[in-house]
């Protein structure tokens, strides 16, 4: 019986064994932004080990960086503090840094597999929960602690409990306007927030190897939300044919990725099976992502809604969630701010325009993600349509920037997390795909996408 491939990857990288199940485990790559770092940093310095492999770390500014105006200084005393750091302990330390201006700047999980750095096998850590981003490559990939922060640092090695493995199927064909982003918020809709808990997933089945990268990398940056350590997709053609495009990579390099690979007869500590054909558009309606329900549900369908979660979004249980008007869309963050995305929400709102009352941002992920907008004229349509097309960053996704929600208001947002307060004190959010964002866009309420996919 041969290992599972995140066996694979992680015998490969252990240094050391402690003791049954704990192990010291090397880092391939280490990537850094401003809000997990200084602490880390100031941890490095004060002991006097310095930075073992500066090598292995890149790092990037994105949660704390405007959107708009990013040639100017940074307003916000607290965020320009917190990029200055980076800059300074990077300038220190001798690790890159893709900084304000710089033109490979962007999310941190977006440039990672954008410039080629990402690769299948390895063993990839960053101060931020959404690291699992990365395991679309077939790597472990996972987020730490500011404190584990400064190990990697300090060693780039990790001390670490080797994690349980999940198998989740997805089989059958997937129905019109359902997109990746509807594949995973119908999972963690069905396993609940802690349903992964002490897992590593490997996503298998025919819906994720028709995925592309993109798709794949969204399935995988929302592992953590039903718990689990981290998420991976096996590597195949799909996966070379990405980082070829970005990198000179040699044949015996190719193999040895794909003998990294699951076989049928991989043991799985536990699978799940699910079918492509039972998920429809996906949206949430709570203030956790397991609130999933499909766009002609009513609010009060969803199994893991609570009484407090209802009275915060304001809504009835016996609507429909379809009725919903809403104030504002956010499209893009480190789950939805690819190039794809942009294409998939200028198809739907090409021609057509922004209802009135809706404030609709639309923030690519990366520098080159941005500069490829442009190139394809995606910013114009997007500008045509009453659309803000704004600068690379976090932007909407937590309320760590200028971009933050009203109080109050309904924001349709392409992220990954919908606690209370996450956009913005007292913002209320719904989380959906690219697709259901444009059309809910377009209408000032909650929208199937497919209802205008069916009128274009």
């Amino acid at each position: 019986m041969s290992n599972t491939l995140f066996d694979n990857i992680w015998d490969r990288h252990v240094v050391k064994s402690i003791s049954e199940g704990l192990d010291v485990i090397y880092i391939d790559q280490h990537f850094i932004h401003e809000v997990t770092s200084p602490q880390a940093f100031d941890g490095v310095r004060k002991r006097g080990v310095g930075v073992f492999r500066p090598d292995k770390c890149l790092a990037t500014a994105d949660h704390n960086v405007p959107t708009i105006n990013q040639s100017e200084p940074i307003k916000d005393p607290e965020s320009a503090k917190q990029v200055a750091s980076l800059e300074k302990n990077c300038e220190e330390y001798g690790i890159e840094l893709y900084s304000m201006g710089h033109e490979n700047q962007g999310i941190v999980h977006i440039i990672g597999p954008d410039l080629g750095i990402t690769q299948p096998g390895m063993t990839i850590v960053c101060g931020d929960s959404h690291t699992s981003t990365h395991g679309a490559f077939g790597t472990i990939a996972f987020g730490i602690g500011t404190s584990q922060v400064e190990q990697v640092l300090a060693s780039q090695c990790l001390v670490l409990n080797r994690p349980k493995t999940l198998k989740i199927e997805v089989n059958g064909s997937l129905k019109q306007g359902v997109t990746a982003k509807d594949v995973i918020l119908y999972i963690i809709s069905q396993l609940g927030t802690e349903g992964a808990t002490g897992y590593f997933v490997e996503y298998a089945g025919e819906v994720f190897r028709n995925f592309s990268m993109d798709e794949r990398m969204t399935v995988c940056n929302m592992s953590i939300e039903m718990g689990a350590r981290g998420g991976m997709v096996g590597i195949d053609q799909t996966t070379i044919d990405y980082v070829t495009e970005r990198t000179s990579i040699s044949d015996e390099k190719i193999n040895d990725w794909l003998s990294l690979n699951s076989t049928a007869d991989s043991k799985f500590d536990k699978v799940i099976s699910l079918e492509g054909e039972n998920i429809s558009p996906m949206v949430t309606c709570g203030t956790a992502p397991d609130t999933g329900i499909n766009l002609n549900a009513t609010i009060g369908s969803s199994k893991h809604l609570s009484s407090k979660a209802l009275d915060y979004m304001k809504f009835d249980g016996a609507d429909l969630i379809s009725d919903q008007k809403i104030d504002y869309v956010f499209i893009g963050s480190c789950t939805n701010g690819r190039i794809e995305d942009l294409r998939s929400v200028a198809r739907i709102v090409e021609g057509k325009t922004k209802a009135d009352h809706v404030n609709v941002w639309v923030v690519p992920g990366s520098m080159k993600v941005r500069a490829q907008a442009i190139e394809e004229g995606l910013d114009k349509i997007f500008t045509a349509a009453g659309f803000e097309f704004r600068e690379p960053g976090c932007s909407a996704c937590l309320a760590m920037n200028d971009d933050k929600i009203p109080a109050g208001s309904l924001c349709v947002s392409t992220s990954n997390r919908n606690f209370e307060g996450r956009q913005g004190p007292g913002a209320r959010t719904i989380l959906a795909s690219p697709l259901t964002a444009a059309a809910s866009a377009l209408t000032g309420k909650v929208t199937d996408p497919t209802t205008i996919m069916e009128l274009a």
